[in-house]
């Protein structure tokens, strides 16, 4: 073989290697068959890949197949990995059918909330947002399971005729004490039910989180949602 056709032999050699080198997507699922994979795309860092599975964000580098879990922060405190996770909430969120919410109010300024009756950071929130007159609030319940009461109170406000009403009553706290009656009404089991699922699905795990005006807040951060609104109103 001549040095000419060996270079060449060569060449079409690693061509051949790089038409099928696999993509760092196909080198995961091969390596990690049992991690679901929901989405991947380059990381902060060279190299580095982000892999979204589930809830739960974590990296990976093709070649060694390293996988890698933790938040990633910059010199400034910046936590990355938290800033992207709250992004993937905020598409969740805006992803939410809104027609299956509790709609309050007919304001400019739209506001979707996760929310239990029983959190005191619900409460805390839902007690600022319901003094302000310039919100449109679409409410999903989450009751979680150490509050007892909680799903009790969620069919209490859907089997009310006045729903928004009786969401404001519950949430000043002012029926605790109370012992609470379903209504038997097939339609709130059903309603209940679809927003357990939508909830499920969309792998939230905790209360209260909010897209106000299609930027996420997380918790009853009441700075930053008079950021976002404005002055009171």
């Amino acid at each position: 073989m001549t040095l000419k056709t060996a270079i060449l032999a060569a060449g079409l050699l690693l061509a051949a290697s790089a038409v099928h080198a696999a993509t760092p997507e196909e080198s995961f699922r091969q390596s990690f068959p049992q991690v679901p994979l929901n989405a991947i795309r380059p990381g902060p860092v060279n190299g580095l890949y982000e892999i979204v599975s589930g809830t739960r964000i974590f990296y990976y580098i093709p070649g060694p197949e390293y996988v890698i879990a933790g938040a990633i922060y910059t010199r400034d405190g910046k936590n990355l990995t938290a800033e992207r996770a709250n992004e993937l909430l905020a598409e969740t969120l805006k992803g939410l059918p809104l027609a299956e919410a509790l709609k309050i109010g007919q304001g400019p300024h739209q506001v979707i909330e996760v929310t239990d009756p029983d959190c005191s950071y619900c409460r805390q929130a839902s007690r600022y947002l319901s003094q302000r007159k310039d919100l449109t609030r679409y409410i999903f319940f989450f009751p979680l399971p150490i509050h007892q009461d909680a799903e009790a109170k969620v069919r209490y406000i859907f089997c009310d005729p006045e729903p928004a009403a009786a969401y404001e009553e519950v949430m000043t706290g002012e029926l605790d004490a109370m012992t609470f009656k379903t209504c038997n009404d097939p339609a709130v089991e059903s309603r209940l039910k679809t927003h357990q699922e939508l909830i499920d699905r969309a792998g939230i795990n905790s209360t209260p989180m909010f897209l106000i005006n299609g930027q996420f807040v997380e918790g009853a951060d009441i700075p930053r949602m008079e950021k976002i609104l404005g002055g009171k109103k």
